[in-house]
């Protein structure tokens, strides 16, 4: 294997989403393969801690932290001027903030809860998107990843509103990959399965829900985060230089 097609020596990396979880070991990897990262969620406190782990750990300064409330179109518009303040470009965009604040049916979801879902994972991906996609246009080229989910492809039980809007992000992923590759733009999405993160402990923390998924997984298991990472560094390498839009499921099997 040429190891050099994963090297990111160079380049710079924007992961919204990464205080925790999936973000956070993407942001890891990135920065041990040599890229300048950003990592931003809503707590600047936090990032600025985890960055500081992060950077001990690599025994590099390649993570800085900046706080950003993606579903906020202004919280956004500023954290891109941040990041081209500091660095004048941006190569790589993984898209991974996400919310999901109503477990339950559909006919009982408020409307307070579907309009936030849908600012966090709709509005504020295609935001980011288009603001770094020009960015990127400018620069000659660059990756885009979108976090989606095993839930866009067929929906998960009592989340229906969540399913929803990463079935958008995987027909988004696809307009958008078609539309921007003549500016050398890659857009393409990780769809992961149950994984052991915070965000997914409504279903990792229930045993009966668990007990209920876990038989439909062929590896029998629910995945860790640094299992999902490496197909996001595969798409922001050179590895997937002729990649665009598809999705690919890092799921155990479930979608087979």
């Amino acid at each position: 294997m040429n190891e050099a097609l994963f090297n990111l020596d160079g380049k710079v990396a924007l992961v919204t989403g990464a205080s925790r979880g999936i973000g956070e070991a993407v942001a890891r990897l990135f920065a041990k393969q040599g890229a300048k990262v950003v990592i931003a969620s809503r707590n600047q406190d936090a990032l600025d801690e985890l960055a500081k782990r992060i950077n001990s750990d690599n025994g590099n300064d390649n993570v800085i932290g900046m706080a950003c409330h993606i579903g906020n179109s202004e919280s956004v518009t500023e954290l891109l001027d941040k990041v081209m303040k500091k660095f004048s470009k941006i190569d790589v965009l993984v898209n991974n903030a996400a919310t999901n604040p109503f477990f339950g049916e559909l006919l009982d979801t408020p409307e307070s809860m579907i309009d936030k879902t849908i600012d966090v994972n709709i509005k504020g991906y295609l935001q980011m998107s288009q603001l770094v996609g020009k960015v990127m246009k400018a620069n000659g080229g660059g990756s885009i990843i979108n976090t989606a989910s095993v839930n866009g492809v067929s929906a998960g039980p009592m989340q229906g509103i969540y399913s929803m809007t990463k079935a958008t992000v995987i027909s988004m992923t696809g307009a958008m990959a078609k539309e921007v590759a003549r500016y050398n733009i890659r857009v393409n999405a990780v769809l992961p399965g149950l994984t052991d993160t915070k965000f997914a402990s409504a279903l990792t923390k229930n045993d009966k829900m668990l007990n209920s998924i876990l038989p439909l997984i062929p590896m029998a298991r629910m995945a860790q985060p640094e299992e999902i990472a490496p197909a996001f560094l595969f798409l922001a390498s050179d590895a997937s230089s002729y990649i665009t839009g598809i999705n690919l499921p890092v799921d155990g099997g479930l979608l087979a």
